[in-house]
Formats: structure tokens, sequence, C-alpha cells
């Protein structure tokens, strides 16, 4: 037996043959611990476990059986000839059938482990959003290619001819084409949507300029399913897609603006917006966010019920959402702080030819509670979460 194994063991073929068999034999091994798991609800739980030394023994006899024959070790004739037997079997459409399923599961499930494997940064990053986007387009489409090579696979096993087949299936396909056309369309839209990274997973998008807003939950080559601020999910064909806004794509900038009364010093307004712009620049827990330093446009607007002022934040993406709301909480407090009166809506009611002019008044409450405001604290830390873009249900 060892010379007989000494001088098969340095063929090529023999290491192939055997490799090939390994392969198959844990393909086996794993169909039948799926076929197990199935029948754990009828069967008792104490015989689960021989069940599984019994089929993890026939396994290894069986791949060992096998690899004596692929070695051509006649000297060992009880292994030999089982081996030749087993081989035999499988050279039948049972047998082969047996093969294609338990290959396809292997495949199948190493799809999804490899896919786990891969995990984005938790940073929000072009890197991240790409790795998200085509980890479950390559996982999907994997899984679509092992589905039709498994299905040609077992057509092969049992007898049909696939290469007709296929022949047939062409034919039909392309009858299929010209009443499928939209589905065509979405999938090349789909595909460039990928190549180009139009946009990814996780990105804030709204599509066909303010139809549906949201965050991209899903995208394959098909949809693109958005998920809204209050949850609604919207799936939306690739190939409807025109024109994308993507909010959160390289930065995205916080247009922070404040109205004053035309009674205001506006120059001391506009001191108290740079000052506010400044402290949350400098703020530890808000400078990581920024990308450049505040930059000051002034007045930018004189409308009917105030004057406009306007800062600009050049910030990280989606971090505009909470820095705006920080900068609202500390330029209403700056605000009151100076006395600069941010207006509000007021009207005058006219009665006969003249007008009559009316005045709410209070007991006065001792110290104004907005005197005890801290600026550079916030009861409540504003959180990272997305504001609604237009006509986005909230």
């Amino acid at each position: 037996m060892l010379q007989e194994l000494s001088v098969q063991i340095v063929k090529p073929q023999v290491w192939v043959g055997l490799a090939l068999t390994a392969v198959a034999a844990y393909a086996i091994y794993r169909f039948g611990r799926v076929l197990i798991g199935a029948l754990e609800p009828h069967v008792p739980r104490r015989l689960l476990p021989a069940l599984k030394w019994l089929w993890w023994l026939v396994v290894i006899i069986g791949w060992l059986a096998v690899a004596t024959a692929v070695a051509y070790l006649p000297s060992v004739p009880v292994l030999f000839n089982l081996g030749r037997d087993i081989m035999d079997g499988f050279r039948h459409s049972a047998g082969q059938l047996v093969v294609v399923i338990a290959m396809a599961l292997i495949a199948w499930n190493l799809i999804g482990t490899l896919a786990q494997r891969i995990v984005a940064e938790q940073e929000f990053n072009r890197r991240s959003v790409r790795v998200q986007t085509l980890k479950g387009v390559v996982e999907s489409t994997l899984r679509v290619v092992v589905v039709i090579l498994s299905v040609i696979a077992a057509l092969q096993a049992l007898g049909v001819n696939a290469t007709s087949l296929l022949a047939g299936v062409s034919v039909l396909g392309l009858a299929v084409g010209f009443g499928a056309q939209s589905l065509i369309k979405d999938v090349f839209n789909g595909f460039f949507i990928l190549l180009e990274d139009q946009y990814g997973v996780g990105d804030v998008i709204t599509v066909n300029t303010g139809q549906l807003s949201g965050g991209v939950e899903r995208l394959n080559l098909r949809v693109t399913a958005l998920r809204a601020l209050d949850g609604t999910v919207h799936i939306i064909p690739n190939g409807q897609i025109n024109t994308v806004s993507v909010s959160s794509k390289d930065w995205s900038r916080v247009v922070a603006t404040v109205d004053v009364t035309y009674t205001a010093n506006i120059d001391d307004a506009l001191r108290v917006l740079e000052q506010v712009s400044t402290e949350i620049y400098e703020a530890d827990e808000w400078k990581h966010f920024f990308l450049e330093k505040p930059e000051q446009q002034g007045v930018t607007q004189l409308a009917p019920d105030g004057v406009t002022l306007r800062a600009l934040f050049k910030v990280q993406p989606k971090s505009q959402y909470a820095i705006g709301r920080e900068f609202n909480r500390r330029i209403k407090i700056a605000m009151d702080e100076a006395g600069i009166e941010i207006p509000f809506p007021q009207r005058s009611l006219n009665f006969g030819g003249s007008p009559i002019e009316i005045k709410l008044t209070r007991e006065d409450l001792g110290r104004d509670p907005r005197a005890t405001q801290d600026r550079g604290h916030a009861p409540v830390q504003p959180t990272l979460t997305r504001d609604p873009e237009e006509n986005e249900n909230t």
C-alpha cells in the first residue's frame, strides 16, 4: 500500500482529484446538516447529536473511499471497491443532482458570509457609502448567478439539453425584451449610478426636483429605496430618475440666517452673528465637523418684516442639520442678551377711518427668564439626525 501511495501521490492529477472530492464531500456534509436542521422539530432532541455524528462519520468514510479510488490503491480492497461504487453512483443523475444542490448551498452561504465580513467605516464618507452600496449589489448579483448556474447544472444532470434550452430562452428573452424596455432602462440607469458614484446607501437625496426626498436605504441595479423622515419608504425605479439632488456628497453647507427688526442696530447684530459663528467653530464638540472657517456674508435681504443677516458654514456631509439647530439656539440667546429683537408677525386693525392701537401687558414677573440662558451649553444636545427636505413628509 505504501509503495503504491508513494507512486500515486506525486501525480498532479491525483492531487486535483483529491481536492475536488474534498470540496464535494464538504458540500454534501453541509447539505446533510441543512436537512438535519429541517428535521429538528420532528426528531427527539436526544437523537440529534447522534444523527450529526453519524452523518459526519458517513461523509468521512465516503471521502476516504473515493480518495482511495482516485489515488488508485487496490491494495485496500474494502475502501477501493466502495469508492468505485460511490463514483459510479454519482455519475448518474441522482448523484449529480445532489452534488449540484450541495455546491449551490455552499456558494450561497459563502457569499453571505463574505458579505458580512465587509464592514464599512462608521464615519460617513464617500468610501463608506461606496462600500455599503457595492456590498449589496455584488451580493445580490452573485446570488442570482449562483441560482442560474445551479439550475442549468441541475437540468444537465437530469438529462435536459441545456444548450437547446438556452437557445429557446434567448429567443423568448428577445420577445420579452420588447415589452420590458422599462426594466432594461432601470438596469442601465442603475449601472451608471453605481459606476459614476452619483449617490449611494446613506446619502440624502431629492429625486426629480423635489418630488421625493429621503435617505437612501437600499440601491441596486433596478430600484432605489428612500426612507423619508416619518419612516415612509419610497421605492423608485432607476429608469424614472431624471435628476438627483444629493445633500450629503463630499461636503455640506449650513446657511445660517437670522432676521432682526428694522429698529435694531445692524452693526451690533452683525457682530453678534460673527461672535456666535466663531463660538460654534471653536467649540470642542463642533469644530471637527467644520471644513473651513465660517464666512460672514452680512446683510443679504431687506424683507418686509425685517433685515436678514447670513453666514455660511462649510461642514462635513450630513452634519449640517445638527450644526444648524445649534446655531439657531445660540443666535436666539445671543440676540436676547444683546437686546436685539428678532421680528415676529405684526398686524394693524382699522375700524372706521382711524386705526385703533391695541397693547397687551403683563404683570412684572421679576427677573427676565431669558437672562439665565447658557449659550455655550445646550440642555438637550442636538443629534445628527437630518432635517426634512422640501416636500418631504414630516
